[in-house]
């Protein structure tokens, strides 16, 4: 896992300590504007670890950060003492009850607890927009809700119980039936602490009063006082003040939450009104047909939304012409469509009484939805993307009675003109009077910080003026604490920090969050947005940090993420001479070696940012003029290359793997393990060249399509047969894993379809080798060569062209990256098909008419990957894989294997450690499995079944070698 240039990592009892200048970097960014280094980062390995941890920070007087999934914005996951990884190692989701119920560790992502409860018509309540990254820890730390939550389906509303770990060390299990009396035998003071509070609050009308109050409404501002009110016995009441602490009262080892039904089906409609008043007097009607969401759209957002070339064309034909024009993006749910129709009928009788500036029919239609949403959705993109340099996209929250709405709209827009932020945004969740509002301030400047400090000042009289709270969703962090004791008041503000002292008397957990005696704490340790300068600066200086890229990240878990990468690059921009050469050492391996180049992180990326293109670039420089011109030989002569490789395969399976082990890692320490790949006892053997005759179908039709094979099944032989071979009539006995190519072959035969193969296709190669290593000659070598065999077989783009691996699939979709631009032209004449997708629209229908049976199976386990996604071929490869089985299983925690061609036999560490979760839910589900195993384990790129097969200890076939085994 380390390498010489690797930072130094000292395993301690229960957790891992890290000192090094880039883990520190690195762990300081986060989604907020704030920026603390830590002197330390550590990671935890269990409950123990983090326990230990906090012993470790009390010997060193350091205070103490949680950091989860980093995607909070104001400021609660930036500490510049002991920063601890409570993500990594704690992703376990157990569902209860039938998916009633469902216990998870802090670092699992909602994403992925939602994905495990899909099964069961389920999910979490709390449902904020930032699901694909954020995790069960951030959602207890800050009471997450969301779009659809409102104050019923918040964290605080849905926990059943928790087990916690305090500053002192203490374990508590609030859902054991003894919980109350041991939190009293282990922890007297804090016990009766916390029953004298909740009867000063009871005790006190005017306190009462003004919690109900606050708490009637959305609000994550200060502490969940309202526990005080709500529950009776203490450790309750430490339970729910546990929710929304944002880690300064303990830590979150794991949390129970009663779910929700998943309505899945839904109708929605964008409604587009004259002004803002006329919008929010449509509130009440609205609400009371039962929406599960009204999201409002000022006319500052609307002129973002329709300058998008994705939205509704509804909304792209209001651009130009929005003036003070409001909107309400309206959606309904239900279990079913029965249930779905009485809800559309009540929708539609409010919106036919509406004085509409654009016609509106609330519909079901998922591309609309998608579209409409994309409004929505893309505001914060759209934004953040076009700000300028050196500005900080700074998104904020607040609530208000929804009777004060209007008002509250109309005096941010004065706000926000007054003090100089013209492309300010404003949206929210109307039905909540929960706000949003994006400024994009140069923090940096001490005039522009001046004006943001007056900006705030005013912002806080405009809210609490209007009875509302300064934070609705988002955390008080750091942002917001020097004003809780202004909205609560002092006798509240009193019992907030006697909570403070009560849990953590030393003051340890993540001081100066929710609670600061610092009136200008909000205005200190501000993330000054640096460029990276050079050729990543256009790719990367539009990066947000939102971390939304992570959890796909490959690597998040052994080196580095897409967001730390960047934040690297901007660091080392900027950082001192002596700083600079550690990092840049540390980097080559951390950030450049260990990246899978799978381009995952685009996938989630809200301003679209491709790290994987910002890598292969740094490869690209860094690697010598000769290497280059020898990269450009071996693809003008690839044919006998992969010859070469083949011969060298058969060499090495010939020889004990004991020695061809020690040899591989005798060159690696010699030439480099970004060079010389590790032998492993699971390396296969040399595959069959690829078949030069084209396939002719029974009835001498013409080919319909254009084969071009992968080389990767030259290299790489199948996997061990799963049947003996048997005689099939007049076929020649084949086993039943004969690769993707024969598969493919095979199944167009049965389907009566003729393939053409471009001539010279044994020196063809989708040039994904040389574009992920950074070698620009080769690639674009290779890709004018593809080009003109690919054009000649496809008869000028006539014929589609289909690939069998689905890597290669994508690499040759990314060609014209390295053609010239009449190339390119051409290129884009050339329709290029995946396998997988073409079995399911052209090959199974074929198969069905002429009546050929398809044996099925049981159960199958389905690995997509990373170019199946890029292709928008996953719905594609379940298809095939459901014309097998009768049941065919993704996991919910898959993700990309990080074999990544042979990046898994250079850093075997990369692809052990992307694996491991998938891995790990595989071997709980075949625990649910007849025969404790599935019937069988599918993909559809070679690379990727190696690296899945090892991850799992089940042989991984491509899902049409299952399909052509099924219809003999």
């Amino acid at each position: 896992m380390s390498s010489p240039t690797s930072p130094q990592v000292r395993p301690t009892s229960g957790f891992e300590l890290r000192t090094d200048l880039l883990s520190r970097v690195a762990h300081a960014h986060d989604a907020s504007h704030y920026l603390l280094r830590p002197e330390v980062v550590v990671r935890a390995h269990d409950r123990d670890g983090v326990a230990g941890a906090l012993r470790e920070a009390r010997r060193r007087g350091l205070p103490v950060t949680f950091r989860s999934g980093g995607t909070s914005l104001s400021g609660q996951a930036s500490g510049a003492g002991m920063l601890v990884d409570t993500r990594t190692r704690f992703t376990r989701v157990e569902v209860l009850d039938d998916g009633a119920r469902v216990r998870c560790e802090p670092g699992a992502t909602l994403r992925l607890v939602n994905g495990h409860l899909a099964r069961y018509g389920r999910r979490l309540g709390p449902d904020p927009a930032s699901e694909i990254a954020c995790t069960i820890g951030g959602v207890v730390a800050n009471n997450s809700s969301g779009m659809t939550s409102g104050t019923a389906r918040t964290a605080y509303r849905t926990v059943e119980s928790m087990t916690v770990v305090l500053p002192s060390g203490t374990v508590v299990d609030t859902g054991a039936p003894d919980a109350d009396a041991r939190l009293a035998a282990v922890e007297p003071g804090l016990h009766r602490g916390l029953a004298e509070l909740r009867d000063r609050v009871r005790g006190s009308a005017t306190m009462r009063a003004e919690v109900e109050r606050q708490f009637a409404m959305k609000n994550t501002m200060g502490y969940s006082v309202n526990a005080l009110l709500d529950h009776d016995s203490p450790v309750k009441i430490l339970e729910h003040l546990l929710i929304g602490s944002e880690g300064t009262l303990g830590w979150v080892a794991d949390a129970t939450f009663r779910t929700v039904p998943l309505l899945a089906h839904a109708a929605t409609t964008l409604l587009v009104m004259d002004s803002l008043e006329r919008a929010t007097d449509a509130l009440a009607p609205l609400a009371a047909s039962g929406p599960e969401a009204i999201e409002l759209m000022d006319a500052a957002s609307l002129r973002v939304a329709a300058a998008d070339p994705g939205a509704d064309p509804s909304m792209r034909a209001l651009a130009g012409r929005i003036t003070g024009q409001t909107a309400l993006l309206v959606e309904y749910r239900a279990p079913d469509t029965e249930s779905l129709a009485p809800l559309q009928e009540a929708a539609r009788a409010v919106v036919d009484g509406l004085r509409l500036e654009v016609p509106a029919t609330v519909g079901t239609d998922p591309a609309t939805r998608e579209r409409l949403w994309r409004v929505r959705k893309g505001l914060y993109t759209a934004v953040a993307g076009a700000r300028p340099a050196g500005a900080t996209a700074l998104l904020e929250d607040v609530v208000v009675p929804v009777a004060d709405l209007t008002v509250t709209v109309r005096d941010l827009g004065g706000l926000f003109a007054r003090h100089g932020y013209d492309d300010a945004v404003t949206f929210g969740h109307a039905k909540d009077g929960n706000l949003h509002f994006m400024i994009t301030p140069r923090l940096g400047d001490a005039a522009e910080l001046d004006r943001y400090a007056a900006f705030s000042d005013d912002l806080v009289d405009l809210v609490l003026g209007h009875g509302g709270s300064l934070k609705a969703e988002h955390g008080t962090g750091r942002i917001m604490a020097p004003f809780v004791r202004r909205q609560y008041g002092g006798d509240l503000y009193a019992v907030m920090r006697e909570v403070k002292r009560l849990f953590d008397p030393a003051g340890l957990l993540n001081p100066g969050v929710v609670i600061s005696d610092d009136p200008r704490a909000h205005l200190r340790d501000l993330k000054v947005e640096a460029s990276a300068g050079g050729d990543d600066a256009p790719l990367v200086d539009r990066c947000v940090e939102c971390g939304y890229c992570e959890p796909g990240c490959p690597s998040r878990t052994v080196t580095t993420t897409p967001r730390q990468r960047i934040a690297l690059l901007k660091e080392l921009a900027v950082a001192p001479a002596g700083e600079r050469e550690e990092l840049e050492r540390a980097y080559r391996y951390w950030g450049v070696q260990t990246c899978a180049a799978d381009s995952m992180c685009v996938q989630a990326c809200p301003v679209g940012i491709d790290t994987g293109i910002v890598m292969k670039g740094h490869r690209a420089r860094s690697t010598p003029a000769v290497v280059q011109r020898g990269a450009a030989a071996v693809a003008d002569r690839w044919g006998p290359t992969v010859d070469l490789l083949r011969g060298a395969l058969g060499v090495v399976q010939a020889v004990p793997t004991p020695v061809a082990r020690a040899a591989s890692e005798v060159a690696r320490g010699v030439v480099g393990t970004d060079v010389v790949p590790r032998v492993d006892a699971d390396l296969p053997g040399p595959g069959r060249q690829r078949t030069k005759g084209d396939v002719v179908a029974d009835d001498g039709s013409a080919p319909r399509a254009v084969l071009f094979a992968s080389c990767m099944g030259e290299l790489f032989a199948p996997a061990s047969p799963l049947v003996e071979p048997v005689e099939t009539g007049s076929r020649q006995a084949r086993p039943a894993n004969i690769g993707a190519e024969a598969a493919f072959r095979v199944l167009c035969e049965r389907a009566g379809i003729g393939l053409a193969v471009p001539a010279g296709i044994g020196g063809l190669c989708c040039g994904t080798p040389w574009a992920s290593k950074g070698l620009p000659d080769g690639a674009a070598l290779m890709a004018r060569r593809v080009l003109d065999a690919l054009w000649a077989a496809s008869d000028g783009g006539r014929l589609p062209v289909v690939c069998d691996a689905s890597s290669c699939t994508h690499g040759l979709v990314e060609t014209p990256k390295h053609l010239d631009d009449a190339d390119r032209v051409r290129f884009g004449r050339l329709r290029i098909v995946d396998a997988v997708t073409f079995v399911r629209t052209d090959v199974l229908p074929a198969l069905a008419a002429r009546g050929v049976e398809v044996a099925r199976e049981a159960s199958v386990v389905v690995h997509p990957t990373c170019a199946t996604v890029h292709l928008g071929a996953v719905d594609d490869l379940r298809a095939v894989a459901a014309a097998v089985a009768d049941d065919a299983v993704v996991p919910a925690a898959w993700g990309c294997c990080g074999f990544a061609g042979d990046r898994g036999m250079l850093h075997p560490e990369l692809t052990a450690a992307a694996t491991l979760a998938e891995a790990s839910e595989v071997a709980v589900r075949e625990g649910e499995q007849p025969g404790g195993r599935f019937d069988a384990y599918v993909s559809s790129n070679r690379t990727c079944e190696m690296g899945m097969s090892r991850a799992t200890g089940r042989d991984y076939v491509h899902v049409l070698e299952l399909l052509e085994a099924a219809t003999r």
